[in-house]
């Protein structure tokens, strides 16, 4: 299995490392980085200041060459009616989305941003990365949220509820991938 990573817009080194790692130990899958991509045009929204999440997954889904692709943005994510997203797929797809404008911590490193972690900021955001990244592949491998509220697949509208899910698949959501 491979999936392809596809970085779009400025994509930190580090998010991309820490992206692959994770979708190699949970899923244990060869991972690819593509080369970076363009913001897809007519994403922006100008009245909400923000990009539509699903043409972000239509890009992973045409340029991304693996079974599975991920895009990777620092761009802040909506869709539909929610005021914003951590990322998107949709169940079985090939492709998917996460957006890192959310996932950092507040400035001051103290998660004054709603979050409960008392790691330093670096860790705090490479977490959240991890965990979003492994959820919204767990979509496209059809698996749904999972109401135990350690599990990566548990939904997470806040980051508080992102840093307190672990980045595993609980029993149950590992034994209908693997």
């Amino acid at each position: 299995m491979l999936i392809d990573i596809v970085p779009v817009g400025d994509v930190a080194g580090r998010v991309k490392r820490e992206a692959s790692a994770a979708l190699r130990t949970i899923y244990d899958c060869d991972v690819m980085v593509h080369d970076r991509q363009e913001i897809p045009a007519g994403s922006h929204d100008p009245n909400r200041d923000q990009y539509r999440a699903e043409d972000f997954i239509e890009l992973a889904s045409r340029i991304g060459t693996g079974e599975k692709n991920i895009a990777i943005t620092p761009q802040d994510l909506f869709y539909r009616r929610r005021n914003y997203v951590f990322g998107l797929a949709y169940l079985d797809g090939s492709g998917s989305v996460i957006s890192t404008f959310r996932l950092q911590p507040a400035s001051d490193g103290l998660s004054s941003d709603g979050g409960i972690s008392t790691k330093p900021a670096d860790e705090v955001f490479s977490d959240r990365v991890r965990k979003e990244v492994v959820h919204e592949i767990g979509h496209t491998f059809g698996l749904e949220h999972c109401d135990n509220s350690r599990c990566v697949m548990n939904f997470s509208p806040t980051v508080r509820e992102v840093d307190v899910k672990e980045e595993n698949l609980c029993g149950t959501c590992q034994r209908r991938v693997l």
